[in-house]
């Protein structure tokens, strides 16, 4: 009877081992929907998740073009971005009134009005494209942002009148059309301080996901 006690607590503690070895190769090795379950989450992945949750949800202070398609494309690809999609909205308002085919006098295209120069340097092979056209303008607008520590007016008359002009004149240039295209996006957006963020936390700081709270504050 001591023997075959033995015999039965050995066996048991044998299958403990299996078991744990098996959950290892699950969870190490073998790529399935149930390791990926216990994957770490990257923060594009988490970016990914949160232009999709956004498909469905709008809140209710956010500007609109009047055509659902294009302010899904601005929401997306402000989530992806980690830019504000009402400080987007308010941009492409002025620039070209959401107009995909405006051309400027001085050759800007499309709805944020890029100039090939920069629509190259922010890997726009389209300005044609909305999507590709908002993604180089956002991509655009959250350089500035950065470059000019989340000061909403300098970045404005930055995506005006260059960077360059702005650090000359250490501040917005003394020309009317960037005073007044600085005015005007402000007082649309209503806020003169857009943080950097990474776009996970971006997407919960501007309010962009179900659920979350309302956290934007102006400074």
């Amino acid at each position: 009877m001591h023997l075959t006690r033995r015999n039965t607590r050995l066996r048991s503690f044998r299958n403990v081992l299996s078991a744990i070895f098996a959950i290892f190769l699950l969870t190490n090795v073998v790529d399935s929907s149930f390791t990926r379950v216990f994957a770490p989450v990257s923060a594009s992945a988490k970016a990914v998740v949160a232009a999709s949750a956004f498909e469905e949800f709008i809140p209710a202070d956010m500007p609109t073009s009047g055509d659902r398609n294009l302010d899904q494309i601005i929401e997306r690809v402000g989530v992806r971005d980690g830019v504000d999609p009402r400080l987007i909205h308010a941009v492409i308002w002025q620039e070209s009134r959401y107009n995909q085919n405006a051309v400027s006098h001085v050759g800007a295209q499309g709805l944020m009005q890029l100039m090939p120069a920069a629509a190259k340097r922010f890997n726009c092979s389209d300005l044609s494209d909305a999507e590709s056209n908002v993604e180089a303008g956002t991509k655009y607008l959250r350089w500035l942002l950065k470059h000019f520590d989340g000061d909403v007016a300098l970045a404005l008359a930055a995506y005006n009148a260059g960077e360059g002009s702005v650090e000359k004149h250490a501040g917005v240039p003394p020309f009317a059309e960037t005073q007044n295209y600085v005015r005007v996006i402000t007082g649309r957006y209503g806020k003169t301080y857009h943080p950097v963020l990474a776009p996970e936390d971006a997407a919960a700081y501007f309010n962009l996901l179900p659920g979350a709270p309302q956290e934007i504050a102006s400074r």
